[in-house]
């Protein structure tokens, strides 16, 4: 017997009205294209006669008793026997019947083969409006820019892929930002990655979908947020930290007019909170990229690593230490200043340019002290029963490239 090249694997949920076309499509296209292949149906409690319709149109039907798209998916590609998976809808909106660029993708060597429903045609009352104008596009986008990998339809149900690659990946999520998460993992394991068009059908069910709109579309915009420290923490953080001290600069030596709008010690205080949670966010990306080495849920990267080895324990309490300092004198300059007075009224224009700035420095310098001993314990590992702290060196992806990609 044969060895069998590709799996076709449909997620199934009371899906009595398709099932059985859908199977019958798949085993068409096995036929016509000459594949050696199987088709199963993970079925995720199906109470409608789904099981037995899709037995008797010849699937290998996988029960799997965890609910939830991912979940089924999941069982189905491990229950799966073939070198290639090619994973679709079992409603009717994908043709399996036209697979030929899946698999020739494949054959040449891709990893993963995405469907691109913007570009095969997307059939009247086949995509609800706010999905195919705003919120597919807009997620698709936030997945390009975040991970850099050019797909323009990042939630296409109709995909194929090496199984042994997308079982090294570690899938995990249940529900349908599985989706998300396979192509995520993919582009940071530098997985070879490309797309074909396909057709999108109105689904053939007697019911309402099992996608909720606003649900899982948080549910994606969650994921592809968590992957990135970067767009996340980073950026954020950053673009925060410079224009707070740009501002409190600007605003040392008195008011300054833009046009019809007057800035002064209240925009100064503003400033201020906005470069002490720029600092925090900036933290938090470094602890997040740490936390997601060690899990083996973000890739290796080397300026990542250089930032790590750099910033020591010692070294990030000593620039807490300096900040902090230089926090204290600013504060004994605004008291010396107000001992001149006999203790009595300042005004508060000219004294709160300098206490801003010295409770400013004060703040940061304790959030250096405090979150570099925190990031000396994330850098600390179990090795035989004790604690000891790493060398520096991030673990290494599971799917460890030849040439790692920029960190998100």
């Amino acid at each position: 017997m044969s060895a069998i090249e590709l799996s076709i694997v449909m997620p199934c949920l009371n899906e009595a009205a398709t099932i059985a076309h859908c199977v019958a499509k798949a085993r068409g296209y096995l036929a016509r294209a000459g594949v050696v292949g199987e088709i199963i149906v993970a079925d995720n409690g199906s109470d409608d006669g789904s099981r037995k319709l899709a037995a008797q149109a010849g699937a290998r039907v996988v029960a799997i008793a965890e609910r939830g798209y991912g979940a089924a998916l999941r069982g189905g590609i491990a229950a799966a026997r073939g070198r290639f998976v090619i994973m679709g809808d079992a409603d009717a909106s994908y043709d399996f019947e036209h697979l030929d660029g899946f698999v020739a993708r494949l054959r040449e060597g891709f990893d993963l083969v995405m469907g691109n429903r913007f570009q095969g045609g997307i059939r009247s009352g086949a995509m609800p409006l706010l999905h195919r104008y705003l919120g597919n596009p807009v997620l698709s986008f936030i997945g390009r820019l975040f991970f850099r990998v050019r797909i323009g339809d990042f939630h296409c149900g109709l995909r194929g892929f090496s199984r042994d690659a997308i079982l090294r990946l570690n899938l995990t999520t249940p529900g349908m930002e599985f989706a998300s998460e396979m192509v995520v993992k993919a582009a940071l394991a530098r997985l070879r990655i490309t797309e074909v068009p396909t057709t999108l059908s109105p689904d053939g069910r007697d019911r309402p979908p099992h996608l909720r709109t606003w649900r899982d579309g948080w549910r994606h915009l969650r994921f592809l947020l968590t992957f990135s420290p970067r767009w996340l923490f980073l950026y954020p953080g950053m673009t925060l930290f410079v224009v707070g001290v740009g501002l409190q600069a600007l605003l040392a030596h008195g008011a300054v007019r833009l046009g019809n709008i007057g800035l002064d010690i209240h925009t100064m205080l503003y400033a201020a909170a906005m470069s002490v949670m720029g600092v925090q966010m900036i933290w938090f990306a470094i602890f997040a990229k740490v936390f997601g080495a060690r899990a083996g849920l973000l890739p290796d990267d080397a300026r990542f690593e250089w930032v790590i080895r750099t910033l020591t324990l010692e070294r990030g309490v000593a620039i807490g230490l300096v900040l902090l300092l230089g926090g204290i004198a600013l504060s004994a300059g605004a008291v010396h200043t107000w001992a001149s007075t006999h203790y009595g009224a300042l005004d508060p224009r000219d004294v709160m340019r300098v206490t801003i700035p010295s409770v400013t420095m004060m703040l940061l310098g304790m959030e250096f002290i405090l979150a570099s001993f925190f990031l000396g314990m994330l850098r600390f590992e179990t090795a035989d029963g004790r604690f000891r702290e790493k060398s520096g060196a991030l673990p290494q992806y599971p799917l460890q490239p030849d040439s790692p990609p920029e960190a998100p």
